[in-house]
């Protein structure tokens, strides 16, 4: 019989036995747990904590124009780093390195001394300079490779790419709007630690993985119509020596947009060294009057609703007509014309009188449906959309001043937008740049169409319209240096006053000065706009911007292969006649001081400045002049009413 004692013996035994199998049971399911459930959390924890991860920039697809030339590519370039801690002799490095990255060896090692691990040496280093550091053969210096954006052909179509930082995340233009289509996967660069944080060894730690690219895209623009267009429009800014300019070219059946052309213009290469003026895309964020070129949809409109016939006359009031207390003025005095003359010449009060026969409301539906006052949805950041006030808001003299395209601001793309609507037959498309998206092994992603936003005008009244538009170029209308070798032309002038920011008023001095047309007139090609910005020697659309539209239209049709018509004449060298002012208001009529009226502008044009002076004396009027030689332009117009608190000047040029 066993005693108690030795029973309770074996009793605890048998118990800590127990316990000491439940707690290997506990151990062995704890590794189970750890070791094969948790494992793949497990190991990237303990990854993390002996690597360290240095991002790289990923890098972009290419931009193409539409016959596949590279507008934007990204190159593999050198970026040189240091792992501070593996450097042998700090000051010694700082001292050899310097030289090669243009700094100082102060500079250089207290920026190492900063850093405890890892710190960019350089980035996207040139070849050259990127050998000459390998050549030295320091530890703990190390190089990976990063894209870097690349414009081959500098400022071509430079406000249409827009540029990148260096994230390398788009930050204007194309570049920017298909930020996320273009950029592709970032890459990084693992450096390897040991359990005290110190680097191990870069020659045997580091790896890394490059960015993969994004996808490319296929622009509808073409480089050779795009450097006619950016050439010839510098050419009309600097021989008129204007403060910018604007040239789009579309195809009007579609919409898509051949060139867009800004001037001033600017390096994408070197973006950082020009200020913001430069940089912006004046085609879709300016607005500005159209002036007369508004007459166009007027007159569509007009048709349209069946108000105005082509053969109607209206009575021009010899070149002086008072609407809601304001006068309106003509350059040239007529006592009736017709509505194609009323486009040939530029005629405002006929185009006011066409204005208040159509009405506020059918002109305001009109002129909303030919896409003004609102954006065009054209895929680059950044586009505004004019200024059109509600109709409910018009007064006075509003329907007869917007009814020439004054009180209304439009940007370049909407005009063309419009202008291309009736050349195309009544369709306002939409204008787009991107044709396609191709991914990195040449599939197509994505394929844009051209896309017809409404019809505005019929067929009909389209082709009427082009054919009076056609009268402005022949001789003797506005636009005669628009003419094409070869080709039937429809266009329109424009001319603009711009408004003073300190005054708030219309500048005495400073115009807009415009054309746009299409080519060839029976089966347009191209829809063209130029706009130039503050000409200095003349402000007139039709001898301004005229000249750039012959020209970009002449070679673009070259280049294009369009085919010159059969029995068209030869351009016209006849000078264009000058557009009809902005309306003046009335002045009250005065008595007279040797045999001059001081209520009567008097005709200063040809006068020297001596000339001017001297009527100047006689009449009491206090005239701004300004250059010398002789008189080419003044304001008001000839015979206008005035008083001798009005501002007048007259503008001189010298003689040939």
């Amino acid at each position: 019989m066993i005693d108690k004692p030795e029973k309770w013996a074996r009793v605890r035994m048998r118990l800590a036995a127990a316990l000491f199998g439940l707690f290997c049971l506990l151990v062995l399911g704890r590794s189970f747990y750890l070791q094969v459930l948790q494992k793949d959390r497990l190991v990237k924890i303990a990854e993390k904590q002996h690597q360290r991860v240095v991002p790289l920039t990923p890098s972009r697809g290419a931009i193409y124009d539409r016959t596949g030339a590279p507008l934007a590519v990204s190159i593999e370039m050198d970026s040189c780093y240091a792992e501070t801690r593996n450097l042998e002799n700090l000051p010694d490095a700082a001292a050899k390195l310097a030289p090669l990255l243009g700094t100082t060896k102060d500079q250089l090692e207290a920026k190492l001394k900063a850093s405890k691990n890892f710190v960019w040496l350089a980035r996207r280093m040139p070849p050259e300079a990127a050998q000459k550091i390998r050549d030295l053969d320091l530890d703990g210096v190390g190089f990976v490779k990063e894209s870097k954006r690349f414009y081959p052909n500098s400022e071509v179509a430079a406000h249409v790419l827009g540029f990148t930082g260096m994230d390398p995340g788009g930050l204007e233009g194309v570049e920017k709007k298909y930020d996320s289509t273009i950029l592709g996967n970032t890459g990084f660069l693992v450096t390897e630690r040991d359990a005290l944080g110190r680097d191990v060894d870069q020659k045997k730690g580091t790896e890394g993985k490059s960015g993969t690219k994004g996808n490319n895209l296929y622009l509808t623009l073409d480089k050779n119509v795009q450097y006619i267009a950016e050439k010839e429009l510098a050419k009309a800014v600097e021989t008129n020596q204007a403060r910018a300019g604007i040239a789009v070219v579309m195809e009007p059946d579609t919409g898509r947009i051949l060139a867009m052309a800004n001037y001033p213009t600017f390096n994408p290469n070197s973006y950082f060294k020009y200020q913001g003026g430069a940089l912006r895309n004046r085609a879709i964020s300016d607005s500005f009057e159209p002036g007369s070129t508004f007459k166009i949809f007027l007159v569509a409109s007009a048709l349209e609703n069946r108000v105005i016939g082509p053969r109607d006359y209206f009575n021009c009031e010899n070149g002086s007509y008072n609407v809601g207390g304001r006068t309106i003025h003509d350059t040239h005095r007529y006592a009736s014309l017709n509505v194609p003359q009323i486009l040939k010449y530029s005629s405002n009060i006929g185009a006011a009188k066409i204005g208040s026969r159509l009405g506020p409301e059918r002109l305001y539906q009109a002129l909303t449906g030919f896409g003004f006052g609102d954006r065009t949805d054209v895929d680059l950041p950044g586009e505004t959309g004019g200024y059109l006030r509600q109709q409910s808001k018009w007064y006075g003299v509003d329907l007869a001043t917007i009814s020439f395209g004054q009180g209304v601001s439009a940007t370049a793309i909407q005009i063309a937008t419009a202008v291309s609507a009736v050349a195309n037959g009544g369709n306002l498309m939409r204008p787009y740049l991107v044709e396609k998206v191709v991914d990195d092994t040449g599939q197509v992603v994505k394929e844009i169409a051209p896309q017809v936003k409404r019809r505005v005008i019929s067929p009909e009244t389209a082709r009427t319209v082009a054919r009076m538009l056609e009268g402005v170029v022949d001789e003797g209308g506005t636009g005669t240096n628009a003419a094409v070798e070869g080709y039937r032309v429809a266009g329109k002038t424009g001319t603009a006053q711009k408004v003073d920011a300190a005054t708030h008023g219309y500048s005495a001095s400073k115009r807009t000065a415009s054309f746009v047309g299409f080519v060839p007139l029976e089966k347009p090609r191209l829809t063209i706009l130029v706009v130039v910005d503050e000409p200095k020697t003349s402000p007139y659309g039709g001898v301004v911007a005229a000249p750039a539209f012959s020209a970009i239209a002449q070679q673009a049709l070259c280049y294009l292969k369009v085919p010159p018509e059969k029995g068209i004449r030869k351009k016209v060298q006849q000078g264009p006649r000058e557009e009809a002012p902005p309306p003046q208001p009335v002045m009250e009529e005065g008595g007279s001081v040797d045999g001059v009226e001081t209520g009567t502008m008097p005709n200063f044009r040809g006068m020297s400045m001596r000339q001017v002076l001297r009527v100047m004396e006689k009449s009491g009027l206090n005239v701004k002049l300004q250059g010398s030689g002789r008189a080419v332009e003044q304001h008001p117009p000839p015979g206008s009413r005035i008083s001798t608190q009005d501002q007048v000047w007259v503008r001189f040029v010298p003689s040939a």
